[in-house]
């Protein structure tokens, strides 16, 4: 392949890989549509290498970083996140170029040396500072808990060039082409929010505090570690960052969890989704946690105003599955959420008052009365199911998607 087509501008290319195998991101988030690990390759008088990518393609991606160097040496490997699935070749690419010097900051070689045992050729870098390539000048910005301790940004002030390690990131590969503006993006953006509501969820305030500092800086392009080169598309992936951190929701809806043993409360839910439906609240996505993964839920909760979720009372606390969508949300803080819950149960009812215990927590707005029902799902409480659907919807077209 010619190096025009992996050219972003002049002497700065796209030297990453597409992962069509692994099933599960970090072993435990499905991918659908695979991933990209990206790293990118300066060639100006010095060249230098920006991340690498998973070890198991490591042949594959010294190849294209090789294929651009046509024999010149490599002089810097930046490091702006450690994660493995972007440090992974690190090792390779010092046997490759031994000469090579790595630039980081000091958590980044205290990872370095544990997962490497390297401590050698480093240049530790601080926030503001900058190293020289010729014509290209990069400059170093921490982003710490994006979603890492260690992680920082790198920026190259001719170009305008943003490096932004996993921020602004999404699943998905870069299919036939890199650049948005090559690619028809619309089946990146839930994948976008799939991928900060797993992984950089929980660190809203650091992500707000690294949108702050990045906020001055012009940028025409933004090179994360996974998805496409963000040019057409910058205001929109910022602008859906901001929304994120902030915890606010995208749109007007009402996601319905629940999990159900026997179908009592899924009897419940589809109640509980007329009445918000009945109440004007199109947007009702009901899901059963026994067949849909937490992380489309957690998902969907990020883009949506209204939350409702119901479990059987299993040996007096949550159903299982459902105790783990609980952890998830509470683990990442979720905020400004209207929310209601439902239950049932045989011979000891705990469920609701631990979903109840939820808003509190996290300070949601709570609509009440909530409805748990024993054994069968009687009229009344059908018709109470369906009332509890039509109370959040109301308080829904009282709060505004900011």
């Amino acid at each position: 392949m010619s190096s025009s087509k992996k050219k972003i501008v002049e002497n700065i290319f796209y030297v990453g890989v597409n992962d069509r195998e692994k099933t599960l991101f970090e072993n435990y988030l499905p991918l659908p549509q695979g991933v990209a690990y990206n790293s990118y390759l300066i060639n100006d008088v010095q060249t230098a290498l920006i991340d690498t990518v998973d070890v198991h393609f490591v042949g594959q991606f010294l190849a294209n970083v090789e294929y651009i160097l046509q024999g010149k040496p490599l002089d810097y490997l930046i490091i702006n996140h450690m994660e493995p699935d972007h440090a992974g070749s690190i090792g390779f690419v010092c046997q490759k170029y031994p000469n090579v010097k790595i630039v980081g900051n000091v958590k980044t070689f205290e990872m370095l040396k544990g997962y490497f045992g390297i401590d050698n050729q480093i240049h530790t870098v601080k926030e503001g500072d900058s190293i020289s390539l010729g014509e290209h000048q990069l400059s170093f910005f921490m982003a710490p808990m994006v979603h890492w301790p260690e992680v920082m940004v790198t920026y190259e002030q001719k170009t305008q060039i943003l490096f932004s390690a996993d921020a602004f990131g999404t699943f998905g590969t870069n299919d036939g082409g890199f650049m948005d503006t090559q690619l028809n993006t619309d089946k990146y953006w839930d994948e976008m929010r799939r991928y900060y509501a797993c992984i950089v969820g929980k660190y809203g305030a650091p992500t707000q505090a690294a949108l702050k500092k990045l906020s001055a800086l012009p940028i025409s392009f933004i090179c994360s570690t996974h998805g496409p080169v963000w040019q057409k598309e910058i205001a929109k992936v910022v602008s859906l960052y901001d929304k994120w951190s902030k915890y606010e929701a995208q749109k007007e809806g009402v996601v319905i969890a629940y999990g159900s043993m026997y179908g009592h409360t899924m009897q419940m839910a589809e109640a509980v989704c007329e009445g918000v439906i009945a109440g004007g609240v199109k947007d009702a996505i009901i899901y059963n946690v026994s067949k849909t993964d937490t992380s489309f839920i957690l998902s969907d909760i990020f883009q949506y105003n209204g939350l409702i979720i119901g479990s059987p009372t299993y040996n007096t606390e949550l159903f299982p599955l459902i105790e783990t969508l609980v952890h998830q949300i509470e683990h990442r803080g979720i905020k400004n959420k209207v929310y209601s819950c439902f239950g049932s149960y045989s011979w000891h009812g705990n469920a609701v008052n631990i979903l109840t215990q939820l808003a509190q927590k996290l300070n949601w707005q709570m609509v009440s009365p909530t409805v748990e029902n024993k054994h069968a799902l009687s009229q009344d409480k059908e018709k109470q199911c369906f009332a509890l659907g039509q109370a959040v919807a109301e308080k829904l077209k009282v709060v505004s998607i900011a």
